[in-house]
């Protein structure tokens, strides 16, 4: 199938992304939340995002005006009656991915594909509550969206292949790149970065390095552009917790166990970025570590 009509549910970071770089492609976006407030809190955040763009000289007015004028926003599953391919986009927790694609399927033609942008879980158990589990595929896009080229192709067992070729297709028209990963827990980045992370977080945990210098030590040290315990901030440390729960459960090994560090900073709602404390301290305008 050609896609052309695109759908997200959730107006989150990462779906305000896709529908972003999905309505600057030239597909029609149809953007659908829990409420209008969310909805028109995302549209004004993608005009500011393209805002930025301009400024910087990678887009022009017209282009913005354009790539708008693709999205329409609805908090009814009725805007995706007419779509192609709907990307869910919610937070990563199974059992509200799951009622979501319960729910929205009795919406959808019968020819429509969907897909889940889950960075962890299980893409065939997300589809056996779907009407159609061959037309089910994982499309994990990395964050932030607009700026990273990779996007993870999960097949499900039931997956068709025509289904892949489609997805494979539309990633292409984005200008991104697709791998391909087989449906095991976390797939290929997050199998590799969130052990990492936790691994920094364990390094915190047992007094070897203060915040600032295990970042120091792996920006200078390993080359990475973002400390790993920054880089944790910026995924948000719920997510974080998510996916190596995720891990731990599904392959059943310790070196997965989430650190107990980072199931204290969750349990104290200090997530990150998005609340502005995690490893670092975000309100005053400059990051301040918090160990």
């Amino acid at each position: 199938m050609d896609v052309h009509k695109i759908g997200v549910i959730g107006a989150g970071q990462m779906g305000l992304g896709i529908a972003q770089v999905c309505a600057l492609a030239g597909l029609s976006v149809a953007l659908n939340d829990v409420s209008d407030e969310r909805l028109n809190a995302g549209l004004a955040t993608i005009n500011g995002n393209l805002a930025k763009e301009i400024a910087r000289g990678k887009l022009t007015e017209g282009e913005r005006a354009a790539a708008l004028a693709k999205i329409n926003a609805s908090m009814s599953h009725e805007i995706f009656a007419d779509s192609d391919l709907v990307i869910e986009a919610a937070t990563e927790n199974e059992e509200l991915k799951r009622k979501i694609l319960i729910k929205l399927c009795p919406s959808l033609k019968p020819e429509a594909m969907l897909a889940s942008n889950t960075s962890s879980i299980s893409i065939t158990r997300l589809a056996s509550v779907t009407d159609r589990p061959e037309r089910f595929i994982g499309i994990h896009f990395m964050n932030p969206v607009p700026r990273m080229q990779l996007v993870e192709l999960i097949r499900g067992i039931a997956t068709d292949d025509a289904t892949f070729e489609s997805a494979k297709s539309f990633i292409a028209r984005l200008g991104k790149t697709s791998t391909m990963s087989e449906d095991f827990p976390a797939f290929i980045v997050n199998r590799i970065l969130l052990p990492m992370i936790n691994e920094a977080i364990y390094t915190l945990y047992e007094g070897v390095g203060s915040v600032d210098s295990i970042d120091t030590a792996m920006k200078l040290g390993a080359n990475h552009p973002m400390g790993p315990l920054q880089l944790a901030d910026f995924i948000g440390l719920d997510t974080c917790l998510s996916v190596m729960q995720v891990l731990h459960e599904g392959l059943a090994d310790s070196k997965y166990r989430p650190c107990p560090l980072l199931v204290k900073y969750v349990e104290a709602g200090w997530l990150g970025r998005k609340t502005q404390r995690g490893f670092y301290d975000y309100r005053s305008g400059t990051p301040v570590p918090t160990r």
